[in-house]
Parts: C-alpha cells; sequence; structure tokens
C-alpha cells in the first residue's frame, strides 16, 4: 500500500473528495429549489393605480419581486433594455388585461418567474397578462444559455492552461523567473482563446451573432484573469492552489454566475457572491454586450481586472518573497 499509495496521493484524493461533494453540495444548493425574490418590475399606470399596483406587488409574500413606478411605456422599455429592470408591467385600467415587458435574452428564468407571478396576481384578480418579448435570444441560443457556456469555456481553459505550465516545469512554488514566462504566456493564450470562442459561437454556430471583436476582447480578458488567479494561487499554495481555482471558479462562481438562473432567483449566499466572481462577471458582460449594446456592464469589467491585475501582484508578489527569502538563507553567517 505504502509503495502504491503515497501519503502524499492520500492527501491528494482527499482534496479531489472534498471538492467532488463541494460541487454537488454548490449546484444542488443553488438550483434545486430556485425561488423568485425581489424580481425588479417596472410599472406603468396612471398615478393611482399604479400606487396601488405596486403597494399590492410589494406585499407578496416573500418578496418575489420589487416593484418601483415609470412615467410611460417608453421610460419602461428604455429601462429594461439598459437592463435597470427585468420586466416592465404596463397596467390598462379601462380594460381586463395588461401587458408585461419582458426581455428574455438576459435569461428566461428571471422572465418566466416575472410572467408566473403576474399571472399569479392578476388572475386572482380577473385580469389577464399579455406577455412580449421585446429581445428575445438568437435563434440559435434557444434558451439564452450560450453566454453562460461560453463563459465557462474560458475560464476553465485559463486555470487547466496555467495548470499546464505549472506541471510541466516540474515545480509546485515557481521562481520569480518562472512566474513572470507563465504570465506572459498566458496573454498569447488568452487571445486565441478569445478568438476561437468568438468563432463558435458567432459564424460558427450563430449562438451570438454580431459583436465579434468585443467578445474577442471579453474573452482575452476572462481567460487571463482565470489563468492569472490560477498562476498565483499555484504559486502561494502549491497544488493546493489548482484546488482552490476549481473551488473558487467551478465549486462557486459557476452555480452563481447567474447563467442558468438569475441572482433573484438564487438563495442568498450564492446571491451575493455571484458578481464578485469571474464566471458571473463574464456572463454579464457578454450578455449585455451582444444583446443590450453594452449596457450596465462596468462593474463586471472592473470586477474581471482586478481578477486579473489581483492575480499579478499576487504571483509576482509571492515569488519575490520567497526568492529574497531563500536568497537570505544561502549566506554564510557572519563571523562573530
Amino acid at each position: 500500500m505504502r509503495d502504491a499509495i503515497t501519503l502524499r496521493a492520500a492527501m491528494v484524493m482527499l482534496g479531489v473528495l472534498l471538492l467532488q461533494l463541494g460541487f454537488a453540495l454548490s449546484y444542488m444548493g443553488a438550483f434545486h429549489a430556485p425561488q423568485p425574490h425581489r424580481v425588479p418590475i417596472a410599472v406603468v399606470a396612471p398615478a393611482q393605480v399604479q400606487r396601488a399596483a405596486i403597494a399590492r406587488l410589494d406585499a407578496l409574500p416573500g418578496e418575489p419581486v420589487h416593484a418601483s413606478a415609470v412615467a410611460d411605456r417608453a421610460q419602461g422599455t428604455r429601462k429594461l433594455l439598459q437592463r435597470r429592470t427585468d420586466a416592465v408591467l404596463v397596467v390598462d385600467p379601462r380594460g381586463t388585461s395588461d401587458t408585461l415587458l419582458v426581455a428574455s435574452a438576459a435569461g428566461p428564468s428571471a422572465s418566466d418567474a416575472a410572467v408566473k407571478v403576474l399571472q399569479t396576481v392578476n388572475t386572482a384578480q380577473h385580469r389577464q397578462v399579455v406577455v412580449r418579448d421585446i429581445r428575445p435570444p438568437a435563434s440559435g441560443d434557444a434558451r439564452g444559455l450560450s453566454s453562460f457556456y461560453l463563459v465557462l469555456s474560458w475560464t476553465i481553459g485559463g486555470y487547466l492552461a496555467a495548470s499546464a505550465l505549472s506541471m510541466a516545469a516540474g515545480s509546485n512554488r515557481p521562481n520569480l523567473r518562472r512566474v513572470l514566462i507563465r504570465l506572459a504566456a498566458m496573454v498569447p493564450y488568452a487571445f486565441l482563446s478569445g478568438i476561437g470562442g468568438a468563432i463558435i459561437v458567432g459564424p460558427g454556430l450563430h449562438s451570438l451573432p454580431g459583436a465579434f471583436w468585443e467578445l474577442v476582447g471579453i474573452g482575452t480578458l476572462i481567460v487571463f484573469a482565470s489563468g492569472a488567479a490560477s498562476v498565483a494561487l499555484q504559486s502561494v499554495a502549491g497544488t493546493i492552489g489548482l484546488g482552490l481555482t476549481i473551488l473558487i471558479f467551478t465549486v462557486l462562481g459557476n452555480p452563481s454566475s447567474g447563467g442558468v438562473y438569475p441572482a433573484a432567483l438564487l438563495p442568498p449566499f450564492w446571491r451575493a457572491i455571484g458578481q464578485a466572481l469571474p464566471p458571473g462577471a463574464g456572463t454579464t458582460v457578454v450578455r449585455n454586450t451582444v444583446y443590450f449594446h453594452g449596457n450596465a456592464i462596468t462593474g463586471a469589467l472592473w470586477i474581471l481586472a482586478a481578477w486579473a491585475a489581483g492575480g499579478i501582484v499576487v504571483a509576482v508578489g509571492s515569488a519575490a518573497v520567497r526568492e529574497r527569502r531563500a536568497l537570505r538563507a544561502s549566506r554564510p553567517a557572519a563571523p562573530a
């Protein structure tokens, strides 16, 4: 047994087991029972009717929606396309039906949740809801998941490439020269990954048509951020750094990203961390760039840039500190 399975191998197996269980817990914890929570809805109606409708929606048990007032349908539409709301309810006090404007390209789950809530409310009042989807996904992006899977491929590719560089070098904790070379090698790799991903979802499958060079730039940033973070974690923690990378990007980052279910449908923990991690920020940037003319992407771009810059600083800093300590330890002691 000792010859076949060393203590190091047993510890690695234990780490893999913990990641496996964490993967199951994170994904099923996030997706097993999605419930809408404060889904933003803008309400268009005459003043008195508008106040009553907002009060009625905000008073629903469990706060499934959060209603706000807008002056007219045009303002509500702009707000929807600028990603400042997930739906717009246009109330017709003279008729028996209301119109609900949605943009399912941002993720059908949020639109579906808003539709179900409004249908339940209006049925109780013997009113109908007519749904108008003003920004549906592309024909090759039927459920609006292409952005999520594209970002998933970019983040996994980034940290696997960084891990391959570490394994090929045969050093768990690289010196400063190796760190700099690995970070530099991630730049062309990230650029080629961005081009490849943009070709697949654009001319290849027509899943996310348009915005080709924007997607190339976004993909380059996402892949480099993922790779730089992986280089940093492996520089600090060695082999354990790869496990930490998988934990952050895959186990926690993917289910909380808003790709499958938006933040408003996730439990509190995943809702809180989603947009602070690269998969969530990347999915937001890709969707809003392709479908919404780049609205509401500034914060997500800063998150990705922070991961990239932070990875560089931590990787270089940790390697420099190790070299300085090794240099001090190698100096002969001064004679008494």
